[in-house]
């Protein structure tokens, strides 16, 4: 069965079908100073978007003062950074983000923020980035692409994971006093991922070769995981539907005998229940995570919801 994935999103651009064996133990988070920042009262972490702000927050608890720079909802891949953005920087003790060259907005902010102490944690070190893994059903100009690979490997909880392990070994090097309360943090929500990696397994391998298009490429790494298949990226604008535009959609989807189609919660777009409507598919959500729940048990919460609709949609 085929699933169609509609996103206002523009697809993100790939290059390598190979994605690397994630080690037993991760490299150690890469971090910008080679001294622990000094500091009276809680280190102060500043996270770029929302999965990495829920993984930081697990991994920190009540030991770290944890900020969000991206407020969840607004569209990280072309976010343009505010005043308050680089003082919560030049203020900061540690800066963890995405990485994979997801966060365009940070190297300028922190060069403004002239922060010489500032740690910053990449949280996929040692996670080899997918690329072109599906060819581009082009309907419109592509708004952005990542020479770094697919960044959204936070959809995956195996990678997710590595995402955790990094942020937990980044902050311990740069506030070692707290370890403890970071390791045994860490070793709670990681556990947590494993349980949800089993539940995809067992759910999923009921439904295999489960294909899908997508207007929004930030699934490929759960796709992998989980033996379903990414056919297609089909890029749509996010204002205006040309008569070109439509037939382009509908020409991938009859190619592809899409059977579902896929939004993002939240989003009510006339373009899309319109085109929903034309080809007699019904319109169903599948989150991101780049907007939601500050808890960072949110995480589990949206992807087991995540897993429901797949597992509807796949049967």
């Amino acid at each position: 069965m085929t699933l169609l994935m509609l996103s206002m999103i523009a697809g993100c651009s790939q290059s390598n079908p190979n994605q690397g064996t994630i080690p037993e133990q991760s490299p150690q988070a890469q971090v910008a100073v080679s001294t622990p920042v000094a500091q009276l009262g809680k280190t102060k972490v500043v996270t770029t978007f929302l999965p990495i702000y829920l993984f930081t927050k697990a991994v920190a608890g009540n030991v770290a003062d944890v900020e969000i720079l991206v407020p969840p909802g607004t569209e990280v891949h072309e976010y343009q950074a505010t005043p308050e953005n680089v003082k919560a920087i030049a203020t900061a003790n540690v800066l963890v983000k995405n990485g994979l060259g997801l966060e365009e907005f940070l190297k300028n902010t922190v060069k403004n923020a002239e922060n010489t102490k500032l740690a910053e944690i990449d949280a996929s070190i040692g996670i080899k980035p997918l690329n072109e893994i599906s060819p581009v059903v082009k309907t419109a100009k592509e708004d952005h692409e990542h020479a770094q690979g697919n960044p959204h490997v936070w959809l995956d909880p195996v990678l997710a994971k590595q995402q955790v392990t990094n942020i937990r070994d980044g902050l311990i090097a740069a506030d070692p006093a707290n370890k403890p309360t970071y390791e045994a943090n860490a070793a709670v929500y990681i556990k947590e991922l494993e349980s949800l990696n089993n539940e995809f397994q067992q759910t999923l391998q009921k439904t295999p070769s489960c294909t899908f298009i997508t207007f929004h490429d930030a699934f490929p790494y759960l796709a992998k995981r989980y033996n379903l298949k990414q056919i297609a990226v089909v890029q749509i604008p996010e204002d205006q539907l040309s008569p070109t535009d439509v037939q382009n959609a509908v020409n991938a989807v009859k190619k592809y005998k899409v059977k579902a189609l896929f939004s993002e919660p939240g989003v009510d777009n006339k373009l899309l229940s319109s085109l929903s409507k034309d080809l007699k598919l019904t319109l169903r959500p599948l989150d991101s995570l780049e907007t939601g729940e500050t808890n960072p048990q949110y995480y589990f919460k949206a992807m087991k919801a995540n897993l429901q609709i797949l597992e509807t949609s796949c049967k």
